[in-house]
């Protein structure tokens, strides 16, 4: 199964030429002259590596990518491109394709790339027998400290924390490759993308750092009698340069007659700027074209309390997501989020006695709101 390969291409010469060097190299070989046709024989045969062109009429080879990895997130895809198309290469490895091959194909540099997209298939073996092995180990060991219900809480969190992880990594060594072909290439395109990737992987290294000491840590509030306003109004003043950059309309509406209370401001700020931050994401991500707005306001509670509310015009969420992104390490952003911003904000609103809770509705934009009383 692991030399089965699936070859896309309009073009019949080059689907016979490259068929024929494949099945030197011992590929069982299917091929398929375009998007449509490549998925229906991707569901029937399930190869472990598609090598696709990049551009074909109907749906192209990008857009094929990314409804492969949608459902089948470990296939293995192999971009053919033109000398032209850099650009468009660069934006398939931030699609998670496996490695890109330029027309005219070289048997040696096809090779190469096969032989990366096959380690990459071992790798991904050895670390799921590697998992199950040490998550065998770990319930053999705390069977008899702990219930099953922890023991399931345990499984979860190192599951969600080891897929973040390896996201990361497949964005760190993406990068690398792209740099490496940079230098190889002395192309200074292929250098400042790659580097930009790297930087963008540190940035998510360091900030999943700093996200799992402030969960793991004890959530000690050190409170103070404050404005409940100031948290609200320092947070949209450090997100108004991001919301010119991206063209967000970023409205505040703050109210004047909330009465100082005791809460934590550094706590209450960072749960704030995780919101925002997630709702000025839903805005970035929205490709509708529509006018992208975020909203945080501020109220006050029936209880004496105060009410803070941020809200986004951006996609939205269904039934099934909004039942689980207060969950262990769930993430919508795919590679490029870690699922713990949501996770530590509801700890800290817990911890103040305190609610979150969430309205949202696909394709029309997300409301979370917080509520903290006077007595929390």
């Amino acid at each position: 199964m692991e030399n089965t390969i699936l070859l896309v291409d309009d073009e019949e010469g080059i689907r016979k030429v490259l068929g024929i060097s494949l099945a030197d190299m011992g590929y069982a070989v299917h091929t398929a002259e375009n998007g449509d046709d490549a998925l229906r024989v991707f569901a029937k045969i399930h190869p472990p590596i598609v090598l696709t062109d990049i551009k074909m009429p109907g749906m192209d080879g990008i857009e094929l990518l990314r409804t492969l990895k949608q459902d089948n997130p470990d296939t293995e895809v192999i971009m053919i491109t033109g000398h032209g198309d850099i650009e468009l290469a660069i934006k398939s490895l931030k699609f998670e394709a496996t490695d890109f091959v330029t027309k005219p194909i070289n048997d040696d540099v096809l090779e190469i790339a096969l032989r990366r997209a096959k380690e990459r298939i071992c790798m991904r073996r050895k670390l799921k027998e590697y998992t199950e092995n040490l998550e065998r180990l770990v319930e053999e060991k705390t069977k008899k400290l702990i219930d099953a219900e922890r023991m399931a809480a345990i499984g979860e969190t190192v599951a969600g924390l080891s897929h973040t992880i390896k996201n990361i990594a497949s964005g760190l060594k993406g990068g690398t490759f792209v740099l490496e072909k940079g230098i190889e290439l002395d192309d200074k395109t292929y250098l400042t993308q790659g580097w930009q990737m790297v930087k963008g992987n540190v940035d998510k290294i360091k900030n999943l750092s700093l996200n799992l000491l402030n969960y793991a840590k004890s959530t000690e509030l050190h409170y103070e009698i404050c404005d409940p306003n100031q948290p609200a109004k320092e947070v949209a003043e450090l997100m108004i340069p991001a919301a010119k950059e991206h063209s967000i309309a970023l409205k505040t509406e703050f109210d004047k007659n909330l009465k100082p209370m005791r809460f934590d401001p550094e706590n209450i700020h960072l749960c704030l700027l995780n919101l925002l931050t997630n709702a000025m994401d839903a805005c970035k991500d929205d490709l509708s074209g529509k006018h992208r707005e975020v909203l945080i306001r501020t109220t006050a509670s029936e209880n004496g309390g105060v009410e803070y509310c941020i809200s986004d015009n951006g996609g939205g969420m269904d039934e099934d997501i909004r039942a689980k992104i207060f969950q262990s390490f769930f993430t919508t952003k795919g590679t490029g989020g870690t699922g713990i911003g949501l996770m530590l904000t509801k700890k800290i609103i817990d911890a103040h006695k305190g609610q979150i809770s969430v309205r949202s509705e696909q394709d029309k934009g997300s409301e979370f709101i917080i509520r903290l009383s006077e007595s929390g």
